[in-house]
């Protein structure tokens, strides 16, 4: 399977390794992060041996989206990104959800321990 079938057709998978990734951590950091008009809040995981990267972003207006980051063979960076519908959204301990929008609002990163945010 693909990176993008696997963001297209298994996010709910890739969300759960993310929260299960930084729920595990002793330390993880929530960051703020804007371009243009856009700004997020932002959560994530590298899978180093892959060079891949998968993140979960909250936007103004409570919208979230699953990120992922790779480099093909030929060392050429690829993008993907794919808004979360409302069931994807419910998997986020509602913690988190809180915290991401706190740093959103203030506009300032944190560093939390993983356990604090478990569902």
């Amino acid at each position: 399977m693909n990176y993008e079938e696997l963001v297209k057709n298994h996010s709910d998978e890739l969300i759960e390794k993310v929260v299960t990734h930084i729920v595990s951590k002793e330390a993880f950091e929530i960051l703020f992060d804007y371009l243009d008009g856009d700004q997020w809040a932002i959560i994530t995981m590298h899978q180093y041996e892959e060079d891949l990267q998968i993140s979960i972003r909250r936007h103004l207006n409570d919208k979230y989206d699953l990120y992922l980051g790779y480099y093909d063979d030929e060392d050429e960076f690829f993008e993907l990104q794919k808004p979360l519908s409302e069931e994807e959204v419910k998997i986020l301990p509602e913690k988190l959800r809180i915290i991401m929008k706190k740093v959103l609002d203030d506009e300032k990163g944190v560093r939390l321990a993983g356990h604090l945010i478990s569902k």
